[in-house]
């Protein structure tokens, strides 16, 4: 697998241990490779953006760019201080226009120029975020559209599998027209078992679930279900840590697939 430059010594380790298990999935792995570098990012993160540190990169870049604008300057350096190329792309841009605009620059306006760096009023810099968001494989706007794709690709292979079962549901956005603001993917109609336990939802994850992750999800979505709409199931899609489906008996269950053994209140398998 190759690894950019300064790629987190601890990682490396974790990675190494994946590989020699075969018997996951290529999206499994990446999953997971994904939620681990994120972790690391977010420890690191303050570090990057001291005052001392966002002018240190800054100067950094005009020297580089001056002795080679076309050398991957700022994609080098994210590697070089181990951080993420999207988020020192940001950085930098930022600082850019600071400098060079009268009023501080919005999100908004940062947000766009890093989705379509063209925006950018400086070509040569243009350029190095764009280098930076092709060759980030965690953070920046191209990744978040690939993740809400594969999100949503799941979700339809969840509605398609309802639908083969013969099983009555109402989605995401139906609920919100009825004037829900929390919802999981599917709310069935008509509830069903599965394992002995009843269910009331399906939430529908496109990831892998680690610690950190299911217990944000237990906090912020998971216990909302439950408490408005009952007991209820979540797929991981790509697996999970198998302690954590340890909610069972108070009413979240976890699957890394669609479950086969279905049963309907009138005791037939869907």
């Amino acid at each position: 697998m190759g690894l950019p430059v300064g790629f987190p010594v601890s990682l490396l380790t974790g990675i190494e241990q994946i590989e020699r298990k075969p018997s996951q999935s290529q999206a499994t792995l990446l999953s997971i490779f994904s939620q681990e570098y994120q972790k690391h990012i977010k420890r690191t993160h303050a570090k990057h953006h001291t005052s001392e540190a966002i002018e240190s990169y800054y100067q950094r870049y005009l020297n580089g760019v001056r002795k080679n604008g076309a050398a991957p300057v700022l994609l080098e350096l994210a590697n070089e201080v181990d951080y993420a190329p999207s988020l020192m792309a940001r950085i930098i841009l930022e600082r850019f226009l600071q400098k060079h605009e009268e009023a501080p620059p919005s999100k908004s306006v940062i947000n766009s120029m890093l989705r379509d760096p063209s925006q950018i009023p400086d070509g040569v810099l243009a350029n190095q975020v764009y280098q930076c968001i092709v060759n980030d494989c965690c953070y920046g706007p191209l990744v978040d559209c690939i993740k809400h794709a594969i999100g949503h690709e799941h979700e339809v292979l969840l509605r398609d599998l309802l639908l083969e079962k013969n099983l009555s549901f109402l989605d995401e956005d139906q609920l919100r027209a009825r004037g829900y603001d929390k919802t999981p993917d599917f709310i069935l109609q008509v509830p069903v078992a599965v394992e002995g336990h009843i269910i009331h939802w399906i939430e529908s994850k496109a990831s892998f679930g680690d610690e950190c992750s299911h217990h944000a999800y237990l906090h912020d979505q998971f216990w909302s279900y439950w408490n408005r709409f009952g007991p209820g199931l979540v797929i991981y899609w790509y697996g999970f840590i198998q302690e954590l489906d340890c909610n069972r008996e108070r009413g979240i269950l976890l699957h890394a697939c669609f479950p086969t053994d279905i049963v309907t209140l009138c005791h037939s398998v869907a």
